[in-house]
C-alpha cells in the first residue's frame, strides 16, 4: 500500500492550521453539549423544587366556601379528630371572619383545643368570644365551657396518676372556674347548664375550704399555732356552710389550746358543737384517759 502522497501545491503551514481548526471545532461542540446538559439539570432541578413546595404548599380547602369548611370541620370534632377539626376552624375564622358560621366556629374551636390538651388556647378562644359576643345566645354555654376547662385542669394527668388530693393543690384554677359558673349561675338561671355549674360550685367552695384548712393542719404540726388558727379561721369566714369546716374548728380549738388562749379555744369548741353536733371529733370520749377531746388527734 502507497502512503497518501502530500499536495506539492498545499503550503505544509496550511495543512497544519486546519489540523488546528478542526480540533478546535471538536472542542467547541463538546463544550456546547456540556453546557446543554448542565443547563437541563437546572431545569429539572428547579421544576422538582418547584413541584415539592407545590405539594407542600397545597391547600384542599382553597376556594371552598364557608359551609363546607364548617361541615367538614364539624365531622372530624365528631369523630374526634381533634388537631384536623383545629386546623379548619382556624382556616374558617382567618378566611370568613365575620360570616354566619364564624361565631359558632370559635365556640366549636375551643371546645376542640381542650379536647385536644389545650387548654390555654382554649380559655383564650373563649374569652375572645365573650369579649365579641357578650350578649350571645350561647353566651352561657361560653361561661360554662370556660368554668369546665378550669375545673378539669385542676387536676389534670399528674393528679390523677398519683390521686393527689385536691386540696392540697393550687387553688387558683378552682377560684377561676367557681368565677365562670357563677357568671352562668347568676347572668343566665334559666340556662340549662345552671344546674350542673350550681352543683360544681357546691364542689369547688368545699374544695376551696379543704385547701385552707390542709394549709392550717400543716402549720398545727409544725408548731405554727398562730398561722394554723389564722388559716382555719380564713375558711370558716370565707366558706362558712363548707362540711371542711369541721376539721377547721378542731384546728382552732387545738391552736388556741396550745396557745393557752383559753377564751378563743372555748369560742371555737362551742360553734363546733353546735354547727357539727354529730362531729366523728366529738365521739370520742372526752374524759377517757383524763385528756380533752381534741387531745386524741
Amino acid at each position: 500500500m502507497k502512503a497518501a502522497a502530500l499536495n506539492p501545491d498545499r503550503p505544509l503551514a496550511s495543512r497544519t492550521c486546519d489540523s488546528r481548526s478542526g480540533a478546535a471545532s471538536g472542542a467547541g461542540r463538546w463544550g456546547s453539549l456540556l453546557a446543554l446538559r448542565q443547563a437541563v439539570i437546572a431545569v429539572a432541578a428547579l421544576c422538582l423544587i418547584g413541584g415539592c413546595a407545590s405539594v407542600r404548599n397545597f391547600d384542599e380547602t382553597r376556594g371552598w366556601p364557608a359551609a363546607k369548611i364548617y361541615a367538614e370541620a364539624r365531622d372530624e370534632m365528631n369523630t374526634r379528630n381533634w388537631a384536623r377539626a383545629i386546623k379548619l376552624y382556624e382556616t374558617l375564622e382567618a378566611r370568613f371572619p365575620f360570616g354566619r358560621y364564624s361565631q359558632q366556629a370559635l365556640l366549636e374551636l375551643a371546645y376542640s383545643q381542650w379536647k385536644d390538651a389545650e387548654p390555654i388556647q382554649a380559655i383564650a378562644t373563649l374569652d375572645r368570644f365573650l369579649k365579641l359576643y357578650p350578649t350571645h345566645p350561647s353566651a352561657d354555654y361560653a361561661w360554662y365551657l370556660r368554668g369546665l376547662i378550669n375545673f378539669g385542669s385542676e387536676l389534670g394527668l399528674l393528679g390523677s396518676l398519683s390521686r393527689q388530693d385536691v386540696s392540697e393543690r393550687d387553688p387558683r384554677s378552682a377560684r377561676e372556674s367557681f368565677d365562670s359558673f357563677r357568671e352562668v349561675v347568676t347572668r343566665f338561671p334559666e340556662s340549662r347548664y345552671a344546674p350542673d355549674a350550681a352543683a360544681r360550685m357546691k364542689f369547688i367552695v368545699n374544695m376551696l375550704a379543704s385547701h385552707e384548712v390542709h394549709v392550717a393542719r400543716f402549720y398545727l404540726r409544725k408548731g405554727a399555732y398562730v398561722a394554723a388558727a389564722n388559716r382555719a379561721q380564713t375558711a370558716l369566714t370565707t366558706y362558712p356552710q363548707a362540711p371542711a369546716n369541721e376539721e377547721g374548728l378542731l384546728i382552732m380549738v387545738k391552736a388556741y389550746d396550745a396557745m393557752g388562749l383559753t377564751d378563743l379555744r372555748n369560742d371555737a369548741e362551742r360553734v363546733m358543737r353546735a354547727n357539727f353536733p354529730k362531729s366523728k371529733y366529738l365521739a370520742v370520749d372526752p374524759r377517757a384517759d383524763g385528756r380533752r377531746w381534741w387531745h386524741f388527734w
